[in-house]
């Protein structure tokens, strides 16, 4: 029996860590900003601007959100993204994705200042966490959080143990694994063209999912005592619930992978949480930077 990791337990430490950070800025004058733009209407884009925009004001942040219209010139968002790098109130820029198809995406992310870039997305970033400069770097949130929960139960020091992330995605999978490189870890990278899949997941001692396909890491994929972090989400058919009705599940099989690994995030509420937790902490860090301050530790 696993034991199941409490990412909303987790998450709510690190935010109270970066509300009372935040407290003690401001006593010497600064606030720590973030800034996100949106363009466009796309209903999910609209519900996680909101929620980020609510966290970093119950931190204590000065949130600033920038609603662009779908018909929106690259020209014009690339010159906000300009304001805000001058911008000394703003710490951290967040440009929610997906973007319209007339815009280039990799342009605009491109175009934040690596000091603001609090998604880790940057090439300045991407390098730094890549080369081992993990203190330097901003780190994508969802990896930073899957990090911090890997070493609530297994320690900083990964030594000796042998790690398996399953996806290789720029946001989440190729910074997993440079994460767990800098720990000690041995790592492999795995993906759909994989051989033999099931039993390279059995090497590992912590095993990530992020591939984005319901339950395809079945129980007996998973070594015995194994830490499992699953970074899936994932909305399925529950006709249980009644016609038309849908449920959240992750990459792996929950139920059977509880009978075998040591420690698993349920989803939701294991790596979800973390995510936004992460952002605040990331912002909260650039704001010290900017300040000459010292960041607390996560």
């Amino acid at each position: 029996m696993a034991n199941i990791i409490d990412g909303k337990q987790v998450a709510e430490d690190v935010i109270a860590t970066v509300t009372k950070a935040t407290a003690t800025l401001a006593e010497k004058g600064v606030t720590p900003g973030l800034a996100v733009v949106i363009v466009g209407e796309d209903p999910a884009s609209q519900v996680y601007v909101a929620s980020k925009s609510k966290k970093a004001k119950a931190c204590g942040f000065h949130s600033v959100q920038h609603t662009l219209a779908a018909d929106t010139p690259q020209a014009d968002l690339l010159a906000l993204i300009g304001h805000l790098n001058a911008d000394p109130a703003i710490h951290g820029i967040l440009v929610q994705l997906p973007l319209p198809d007339h815009i280039d995406a990799g342009a605009v992310i491109q175009a934040i200042s690596p000091d603001k870039d609090v998604d880790g997305f940057t090439f300045v970033n991407v390098g730094r966490l890549g080369t081992g400069e993990v203190a330097s770097a901003f780190v994508p949130c969802t990896p930073a959080g899957s990090m911090l929960l890997i070493e609530r139960e297994r320690g900083r020091d990964l030594s000796g143990l042998s790690a398996v992330v399953v996806g290789r995605s720029n946001i989440v999978g190729k910074p997993m694994a440079n994460l767990l490189l800098a720990a000690n870890c041995t790592v492999t990278v795995a993906h759909s063209r994989t051989k033999d899949l099931p039993a390279l997941c059995r090497t590992a001692d912590i095993l990530v999912a992020a591939v984005g396909r319901p339950e395809m890491v079945r129980g007996d994929w998973v070594k015995e005592g194994a830490t499992v972090i699953d970074v899936g989400i994932n909305r399925i058919p529950a006709p249980e619930k009644g016609e038309g009705k849908t449920r959240l599940v992750g990459d792996v099989a929950f139920g059977e992978a509880f009978e075998r690994a040591g420690a698993i995030t349920p989803v939701p509420g294991g790596v979800g949480p973390m995510t936004i937790a992460m952002l605040m902490a990331n912002t909260l860090v650039s704001a010290s930077r900017a300040a000459g301050i010292e960041p607390p530790k996560f």
